[in-house]
């Protein structure tokens, strides 16, 4: 049997009656099925908004306990105020992931609180406009409304347009951590005959992460310094289901102890001095997607823990909340250091260390991969950076694939490349043979008291008559700070007094 039924001017499609239920309209606007029936998909029942807290400002009593209920429902701590003035009062004390605010007000228009920055930059604002009164919601989100719902609300429109606030949100706080710390993601990276077995550990991953497609197991990848642990995270965050997702790094060594908790997982207003305003962490902006931790064991034994507690459960709390959120993130860790050894110090938690060694990668030396293969790394890593300077191919002699391949390579690809990026940039001959760098060349020894050219570093040096280079001063001013700071840009910035931007504008050079 198929019928139709009709209310307040809605109709639905021929259906099943067993499908099909009346709608009813509260008497705040919102429309909910009769019966207190919800014809609501399967997908929606989940708590999809829990751990988020929202405040509902509204005049209408019946309406905020309705919206209350409905995303009490999916997992929301949600707050209720019916004026300016309460509304004010809540803000003082808290701040939300959302507010659902309404234009018309007992004591005045709702875009008040937004002209008058009452919320703070962390919470998203959705007004609320009754049909045909859209103006108002227009001057609102002009007044930095993250977007709008027409009453009478849906109750599928609700979760869906809090879900866009907070995925715009997450997206922001993406943004801002890409500006401030990370370098251009690249997927590309050289496999050459050493790295078959991780090229096939890498397949059996991305096997099991498409099978999987959500509560990924972490990855642990092990090496020297400079072997490419960057380069593979990216490889395989790129090559998987989640290469449309953010991929958030963080070098956990360059991050003070004190914040490293609230980069992390992120803090509620007042929960230390400087916390102004609530923000989240990194693994809530990485949610969906993938974190990249380099460095691992420099972060504290009691983040260790927590970071443990997140993988086990899906779940964070915020510093200074007492209420959980749940994500699904991927956790790629890296270190260089031996975990085995540092767990038997007492120095990294030995519960963290066998979760992570589910998939463990280890990445050999550069000095380990052979001649042959180093010679080939260098030509494709200089095909890269001459693209990125905007320079004509350069070609190595043999005198140059000799020293490269003689040389020993402590930096291992990070020194590689610093070296070929140096030649690129200083030598204007197309073909490249290293013999003025030395990098073929073994350390000098005491007995080696060939004079030296005059260095501008020295305090002696006397500039030459026929002029100085400014320019190739300041690179090899920025690439001295970069060996220091082992590739870390934002740490060679710092060095060097200058913002990140600018080095990276310096590295990147004019493009074709």
């Amino acid at each position: 049997m198929s019928t139709v039924h009709c209310f307040a001017g809605l109709r639905f499609a021929e259906a099943p009656l067993r499908h099909v239920a009346l709608i009813r309209v509260t008497r705040g606007g919102l429309l909910l099925p009769a019966g207190g029936r919800r014809f609501i998909p399967r997908a929606v029942q989940k708590e999809r908004l829990a751990g988020l807290s929202v405040l509902v400002i509204d005049d209408e009593a019946w309406l905020r306990r309705q919206i209350a209920a409905e995303l009490g429902r999916l997992g929301a701590d949600v707050t209720e105020a019916g004026s300016i003035e309460a509304a004010r009062a809540r803000l003082r004390d808290l701040d939300f992931d959302v507010a659902l605010l309404d234009v018309n007000l007992p004591d005045g228009k709702g875009t008040e609180l937004l002209a008058h920055r009452a919320f703070s930059p962390g919470t998203s604002v959705v007004v609320m406009t009754a049909e045909g009164a859209v103006g108002g919601a227009v001057e609102a989100m002009k007044l930095g409304a993250a977007d709008y719902l027409v009453k009478p609300l849906e109750p599928l429109a609700l979760p869906l347009t809090i879900e866009r606030v907070r995925r715009a949100r997450q997206n922001a706080r993406l943004e801002e951590h890409r500006r401030r710390d990370q370098a251009g993601p690249t997927h590309e990276f050289h496999f050459g005959p050493s790295l078959a077995s991780v090229q096939a550990q890498l397949a059996k991953i991305l096997a099991v992460d498409r099978r999987l497609e959500t509560g990924l197991p972490p990855v642990l990848i092990e090496g020297e310094t400079g072997t490419g642990k960057t380069a593979i995270a990216r490889w395989l965050h790129f090559a998987g289901p989640r290469s449309e997702q953010p991929l958030v790094e963080m070098n956990c060594s360059a991050v003070a102890e004190s914040l490293a908790e609230s980069e992390l997982f992120g803090h509620e207003r007042g929960a230390f001095t400087d916390a102004r305003t609530t923000r989240i962490g990194l693994m809530e902006a990485a949610s969906g997607g993938t974190l990249f931790l380099d460095e691992l064991p420099s972060l504290s034994a009691a983040i260790q823990a927590k970071l443990l507690t997140a993988i086990e459960d899906g779940r964070i709390r915020r510093v200074g909340s007492n209420r959980t959120i749940g994500i699904d993130v991927r956790i790629v860790a890296a270190t260089n250091r031996d975990l085995d050894d540092l767990v038997r110090q007492g120095l990294f938690r030995q519960d963290l260390y066998h979760r992570l060694d589910l998939c463990r990668l280890r990445l050999p030396a550069l000095r380990e991969r052979g001649a042959q293969e180093i010679v080939a790394l260098a030509e494709n890593l200089m095909g890269r950076l001459c693209r990125r300077h905007g320079l004509p191919p350069r070609v190595l002699t043999s005198a140059g694939r000799e020293h490269l391949a003689q040389y020993d390579w402590p930096g291992n690809v990070r020194e590689l490349a610093h070296e070929l990026e140096r030649a690129i940039i200083f030598e204007e001959n197309t073909r490249l043979d290293f013999a003025h760098l030395g990098a073929g060349q073994p350390p000098a020894t005491a007995t080696d008291t060939a004079p030296r050219p005059p260095d501008w570093f020295d305090e002696s040096y006397s500039f030459p008559a026929e002029g100085f280079s400014i320019e190739a001063a300041l690179q090899r001013l920025i690439q001295h700070a970069l060996k220091q700071t082992e590739g870390n840009v934002s740490a060679a910035a710092r060095l060097l007094g200058v913002s990140r931007d600018y080095l990276r504008h310096r590295l990147e050079g004019p493009r074709s």
